[in-house]
Formats: structure tokens, C-alpha cells, sequence
């Protein structure tokens, strides 16, 4: 019979009872911590690669995303890995006072587990690497992203596949956790000078909810010219208690935005907001695939912007948006 489960009155002499419990949840929160990290820090890794090497085709519908992917790796990182790094650590303390725990079935059968995985990833990324090559793809920001999944897998896989051979704790565990630790300090300061502060990331959210109250007034002028055939006198002309349409109001400054009539016969009019910080595509490109464009001309770049008071000039293209008695 296994000695583990012998009960505590027919134990030999001296020998310490296993905390199976504990062992079993210190092991798996440090596999799922390991897992959770190096998912993370790839991630935060291809982001950095979009950044700085931007694709046309899909940044259109990403630019946003990557922002967001960004902050989420940065906020993984800064919780789950001082986990996985105090874990570790606790359970090298625990193996030094107790060696059968460090043989245990549970770590065993978790370690190979993970050496599965990452040999797994590591065969398809040089797979994925070589087709891609054969089919013509030769651009630096893919072999980046096959490096960095690469990088990262092989490594996880070196230290375990050392770690899982020896008795006796790894003598590589002080340099790896020091190396990685290094590795995701630097990719977490490096993130922030894209993303900014926290502080910064308010001032854009502003920026974002006054071009989304923009676009959301432009698509109500439009409207109201097409059922009533003139440009509304000022803004409050839109409102409509039937609907629900109240105008809205600077989130920041609690003020109304600046709207003015350019040329009441050709319909051309301006919107203007004040903005903390320049903002290029991130806002239009999220908004455009739900949002009504009434306007002719309208390009993914249609609300670019500086910072300061900034107004967006529009004329309605009569053709395109006719009166409404007019098409019935």
C-alpha cells in the first residue's frame, strides 16, 4: 500500500504527514500562473510589433484593439506573474523541506503537462514559420510574431525539461525567474510609453466619448434635414422627446458643443469639440462599421483631430440624402 495514504497511526516513525490538498493547489495555480504569463507577455510582445509596424490593411479595424490588448496583457502581467514568481518560490521552499512532495505524482504528471504543450507550440509556430515562407509571406512583422511565440515556448520548455530530470531543485531557478522578471519589467515600462498614463488614458476616453457624441449629432442633422428639409436653427432643434434623442453635452466640461451653420443653401455646417490629445484613426475606425456616415466622402480618417478647440466641417450632399417626401 502507497505510504501517502497509510493512516497517521501506521506511518514510519518520524515521517511527516503529505498536505495533499496544498500541493495539489499550490501546483496547479503555479501551471495555470506560468500558462496565464507567457500568453500574456506574447501578447503584450505582438502588440509592440503591430505598433511599430503598422499593416494598412488591418490596422483599419485594429488600431483600437491593440490599444486594449495592450492594457489587458500589462494588467495580467503586473498580477499574474508576481503570482506565478511568489508560487514558485513557496513551492522550491516547501521541496527543500519536504522531497517527496517534489516527486509527487501531481507535479509530475502538471510538468510534463507543460512540457507537452510548449513542444506542441513550438512544432506548430516552425510549421506555421515554413509555410508561410513557402507561401510567399517574407514580411519582418511575421517572423517577429513566429520569434517572440518561439522565444518564449522554447524557454518555458529548456527550464522545465531540465527541471522535471533532476532530485534535486534546479539550480537555474534564481536566473530564470530573475531573467523573466527583467523581461516583463522592461515590456511593461516599454508599454507605457505607448499607452500612456492612466491619467493620459482618461483624457483620451473624453476625446473618444466627444467624437462618438460628433458622429451621433451629425447623423441627427442629417436626419432632421431630410424630414424637414433645413438645417436645424441651433442644436437643442434636435431634441425629441417621441424618440428619445436628447443632444448631448461635453462630457468633460459639461457644455454644449459648438454648432454652426456655414451655408444654410448648400448645407454645409461645423461641429467643434475641444480635445485633450491628438487623435488620428483609433476613434472613426471603431465607430464606422455601427454608426450611420451621413456624409459624402466619409474615409476612415474623418474625425482626425489636434488638440485644442477643433472643428469639423460638413456639407450634405442632397443627392445622396434626399428630403424624405421626395423618395416616397
Amino acid at each position: 500500500m502507497d505510504e501517502n495514504i497509510l493512516p497517521l497511526g501506521h506511518r514510519p516513525t518520524g515521517e511527516a504527514k503529505r498536505n495533499i490538498p496544498r500541493d495539489l493547489f499550490l501546483h496547479l495555480l503555479a501551471i495555470v500562473t506560468l500558462y496565464w504569463s507567457s500568453i500574456t507577455f506574447v501578447t503584450l510582445l505582438w502588440q509592440f510589433i503591430n505598433y511599430f509596424l503598422p499593416d494598412v490593411l488591418t490596422d483599419i479595424y485594429m488600431y483600437q484593439a491593440k490599444f486594449e490588448l495592450m492594457r489587458f496583457a500589462v494588467s495580467s502581467l503586473f498580477i499574474v506573474f508576481p503570482l506565478f514568481i511568489l508560487v514558485s518560490w513557496f513551492l522550491n521552499k516547501i521541496y527543500r523541506k519536504e522531497a517527496i512532495v517534489r516527486e509527487s505524482k501531481i507535479r509530475k504528471w502538471l510538468l510534463y503537462f507543460t512540457l507537452f504543450v510548449a513542444a506542441l507550440i513550438v512544432v506548430g509556430d516552425l510549421v506555421s514559420v515554413i509555410n508561410s515562407l513557402l507561401g510567399g509571406e517574407t514580411t519582418l512583422k511575421f517572423i517577429l510574431k513566429a520569434f517572440s511565440v518561439l522565444l518564449v515556448a522554447g524557454f518555458v520548455f529548456g527550464y522545465y525539461l531540465d527541471d522535471v530530470r533532476r532530485e534535486t531543485p534546479t539550480k537555474l531557478a534564481k536566473p530564470f525567474a530573475f531573467g523573466a522578471s527583467v523581461l516583463v519589467l522592461f515590456a511593461i515600462i516599454g508599454s507605457f510609453f505607448i499607452i500612456g498614463s492612466p491619467a493620459t488614458a482618461r483624457l483620451i476616453q473624453f476625446d473618444r466619448q466627444k467624437i462618438s457624441d460628433l458622429q451621433n449629432v451629425q447623423y441627427q442633422i442629417v436626419n432632421y434635414w431630410q424630414k424637414k428639409e433645413a438645417l436645424p436653427n441651433t442644436l437643442s432643434d434636435l431634441n425629441d422627446p417621441i424618440s428619445g434623442f436628447i443632444v448631448p453635452k461635453d462630457p468633460q466640461s459639461n457644455t454644449n458643443y459648438e454648432y454652426n451653420i456655414k451655408d444654410a443653401v448648400n448645407l454645409s455646417f461645423e461641429l467643434c469639440a475641444t480635445f485633450n490629445k491628438e487623435g488620428n484613426n483609433q476613434y472613426s475606425q471603431t465607430r464606422a462599421m455601427s454608426v450611420p456616415v451621413p456624409v459624402k466622402g466619409f474615409a476612415v480618417d474623418n474625425w482626425n483631430h489636434a488638440d485644442g478647440k477643433i472643428c469639423f466641417e460638413r456639407t450634405i450632399d442632397k443627392q445622396l440624402y434626399p428630403p424624405l417626401n421626395k423618395t416616397k
